[in-house]
C-alpha cells in the first residue's frame, strides 16, 4: 500500500455515506489512526448537526455516488468504504425506488468509480445478514457459503443480493484490489437508533402467536472495530458479523421489560399495524420476516481472520436496554387500539377458517 506505515494500511480513504450515523463514526474513528494520512467523507447531504463536532478530522465532500470517478483518480485514493445504503423506504423521500435507487444504482455507479481508479487497493463493502432471507426453510445457522432458501420479500434483502452480486463482477475484473463484504448482523447497542432498537423500545412490543424466533445482534461499537480492521488490515473475502449466541425473541422482550402483544395473524403484518397504530415508525417486509421465522449466522471465519470476537448477543442486547430504561409510557387510548387490532385479527382469523370449512 501506499503511504500509511503499516502493512494494508491505507494512505487516503474515502468514506461514503457520512451524513449518517455509520458512516461518520467510520470516519472519525479512520480519521484518529496515525497510520491513515487523510479520510475524506462523501454524502450529497450535510450530516446531521450532532455528527458535525465528530466529523472534524474528516475532509467532508458533498457529492453523489455517480461523480466519484474523478475525486478517486485526482485525490489517488488507495482505500473507499462503502457505507451509503438505505435499510428502510422513507415514503417522505421517495419511497421503494429512491431505496433502490441509492443501493443498487448508486453502488453500480460506485464500482465503476472504482473499476476506473487505478491506484485503488481497498473496497469495503457493508452488507447485511438480509442476504440470507427468512424463510421456514432456513438451515439452523447460516455460513458465509450458504445460499439463501428462498429470495428475500424485502426490499433491502433483495438489494444486498444485487449488491454483493456486483462486488463478485468486480473482483473479478480487477484481482488486485483487496475486496471486503461485512455481512453484518443487526445493529444494537447503547448509542443505536435503529428500527430494531425502536421496535424494542415500545412498553408494548407487537409478536405474531406462536412464533418465538431466534435473533443475533452486533454491538456498534464492535461493528466500528470490524470496519476499521478491515480498512487498517488486509482481509478479503465475505464475512459475517454477529455477537455469538443468540436470543429468542420472548427473551428479548422480557429482558427488556417489555410485554409482548402477540398478534392472532398470519405474518406479522398486523402487528406492524399495531406498531403504527400505537405510533412507532415503520416495518418493513425484511423486518416482519426476521420476527417471524429469525436468522442465526455462523462467525467461525470472522473470528479467526481478524483475530476479533464481537461481544455476545446477549452482552450486545443487555447494553441497549441499560441505556433506554425506563423507555416511553403507552397511553390508554393507544393501548386500546392495539388492544382492537388484536381483537380485529382474531375475527379475520375465525372468519377464514369458517370459509374454508
Amino acid at each position: 500500500m501506499t503511504p500509511g506505515g503499516t502493512t494494508g494500511a491505507p494512505g487516503v480513504v474515502v468514506v461514503t455515506g457520512v451524513g449518517r450515523y455509520l458512516g461518520a463514526h467510520v470516519a472519525a474513528r479512520l480519521a484518529a489512526d496515525p497510520r491513515i494520512e487523510r479520510v475524506i467523507g462523501v454524502d450529497p447531504s450535510t450530516p446531521n448537526p450532532e455528527l458535525t463536532d465528530l466529523l472534524d478530522g474528516v475532509e467532508r465532500i458533498r457529492l453523489d455516488l455517480d461523480s466519484l470517478g474523478g475525486l478517486l483518480a485526482d485525490l489517488d485514493v488507495d482505500a473507499l468504504v462503502h457505507l451509503a445504503l438505505v435499510s428502510a423506504p422513507d415514503p417522505q423521500h421517495g419511497g421503494r425506488a429512491a431505496m433502490k435507487e441509492q443501493n443498487v444504482i448508486g453502488t453500480m455507479q460506485l464500482l465503476a468509480a472504482c473499476q476506473r481508479a487505478p491506484r485503488l487497493r481497498k473496497l469495503v463493502v457493508r452488507s447485511s445478514t438480509a442476504a440470507y432471507g427468512a424463510s421456514f426453510r432456513d438451515p439452523a445457522v447460516f455460513t458465509e457459503e450458504t445460499e439463501p432458501r428462498e429470495v428475500p420479500r424485502g426490499g433491502f434483502g433483495r438489494d444486498i443480493l444485487d449488491i454483493e452480486g456486483y462486488v463478485r463482477g468486480f473482483r473479478r475484473r480487477r484481482p488486485d484490489v483487496t475486496a471486503t463484504v461485512l455481512r453484518f448482523a443487526p445493529f444494537i447497542g447503547s448509542m443505536a437508533d435503529t428500527t430494531l432498537t425502536r421496535y424494542f423500545s415500545q412498553p408494548v412490543v407487537p409478536t405474531v402467536f406462536g412464533r418465538d424466533p431466534r435473533l443475533q445482534f452486533v454491538h456498534f461499537d464492535d461493528a466500528l472495530e470490524v470496519l476499521h480492521r478491515s480498512v487498517a488490515e488486509d482481509h478479503p473475502g465475505t464475512y459475517n458479523v454477529a455477537g455469538p449466541g443468540v436470543l429468542s425473541l420472548s427473551q428479548a422482550i422480557r429482558r427488556a421489560g417489555r410485554v409482548a402483544l402477540p398478534v392472532l395473524e398470519p405474518g406479522l403484518s398486523g402487528a406492524a399495524a399495531v406498531a403504527r397504530n400505537l405510533g412507532f415508525g415503520r416495518y418493513g417486509l425484511d423486518q416482519v420476516d426476521l420476527f417471524v421465522h429469525g436468522r442465526v449466522v455462523d462467525t467461525t471465519r470472522l473470528e479467526r481472520e481478524y483475530n476479533f470476537t464481537p461481544r455476545s448477543t446477549a452482552a450486545a442486547f443487555d447494553d441497549f436496554i441499560r441505556a433506554h430504561h425506563g423507555g416511553v409510557v403507552v397511553t390508554r387510548d393507544q393501548l386500546a387500539a392495539a388492544e382492537q387490532l388484536v381483537l380485529d385479527g382474531i375475527r379475520q382469523v375465525r372468519s377464514a377458517v369458517r370459509e374454508r370449512s
